[in-house]
């Protein structure tokens, strides 16, 4: 994808979670991480991608007929052979059932933000704007960058939210351009945050330290996902950091199990896990441990 344009997979108007009043969320396609628990996994591969839809599909085999590559395949229960796939995006073209579609769509400057800029009425009743999103957006940096200065060139308020793992000499170029930051804290052990995001985060930590000395604003997040972030450890690093950084903040993301239902529609590398979502009592148990430390706590969004 050249500079001049970024791959995004969805635009969700009138959020109303992801910053202050009401926004639109551009979610960019691509990510560093590959969390197990992904909500999005849909956003991990850079790339537009072709997902298939079982219960959706009729039989018609029209997508078959267009397929330039004979990657269709009717015995193959994802339909899609993978391997000879190249993303043309013809089948979906063609798929009147829907069960075919393409995840991605190429986007200029000027388009996206005119999409944008279709709510500024609410957007100025509310004090709300754009909030990009992912996937992790620096992935596409300079288209980013040109959006986010346009966005403000247009008054427009700047969130952006990101797993903290950019090169931050890159990302500082971003700052005068943003009014807010949402920053992942995922796993503080380095070796837990490899085994589970298949990543390091000693780059992550460095640039979470070096937003707070920049004093721009920062508000940290941390997922709450059974058995794996949610642990006595992991919570107790999380409020130990926060301590040494001097914040008193944080909004917790309790897991839920949206993610893996795309699982079987795309070409994913990860595994169901099977997890159920914590129940409000264990959420209660985990935001009075932050409390109980001095750290406001938000549930469930911006």
């Amino acid at each position: 994808m050249g500079n001049n344009k970024a791959t995004i997979f969805d635009i969700q108007r009138y959020s109303v979670h992801d910053g202050p009043g009401i926004r639109t969320l551009v979610f960019f396609k691509g990510c560093p991480l590959r969390c197990r628990w992904c909500q999005n996994p849909e956003s991990i591969d850079k790339e537009c991608e072709i997902a298939f839809s079982a219960s959706k599909c009729i039989g018609c085999g029209e997508c078959a007929k267009v397929c330039p590559k004979s990657a269709i395949d009717y015995e193959n229960p994802k339909r899609i052979d993978r391997s000879l796939c190249d993303r043309c995006g013809k089948c979906a073209e063609v798929c009147y059932a829907e069960a075919l579609t393409v995840i991605g769509k190429t986007y200029d400057v000027s388009t996206l933000l005119d999409i944008v800029e279709r709510d500024r009425p609410f957007y100025e009743q509310s004090r709300g704007g754009v909030t990009v999103s992912g996937g992790e957006p620096t992935l596409q940096f300079d288209f980013l960058l040109r959006f986010l200065q346009a966005a403000k060139e247009a008054g427009l308020n700047t969130v952006i939210e990101t797993c903290g793992a950019f090169a931050w000499e890159k990302f500082r170029g971003l700052l005068p351009y943003l009014d807010l930051i949402y920053f992942d804290l995922k796993v503080i052990d380095e070796s837990e945050h490899k085994r589970l995001t298949g990543s390091s985060n000693s780059r992550i930590l460095a640039n979470a330290r070096r937003l707070v000395e920049s004093s721009q604003k920062v508000v940290f997040r941390a997922p709450l996902v059974p058995g794996m972030t949610d642990t006595e450890k992991n919570v107790s690093d999380i409020i130990n950091l926060l301590g040494e950084m001097g914040r008193k903040e944080v909004h917790l993301l309790p897991y839920h199990r949206m993610g893996e239902s795309k699982l079987g529609r795309i070409n994913s590398p990860l595994e169901p896990l099977g997890l159920e979502a914590l129940s409000e009592e264990e959420i209660n148990r985990i935001k009075s441990r932050f409390e109980r430390a001095g750290i406001r706590v938000s549930v469930g969004g911006g």
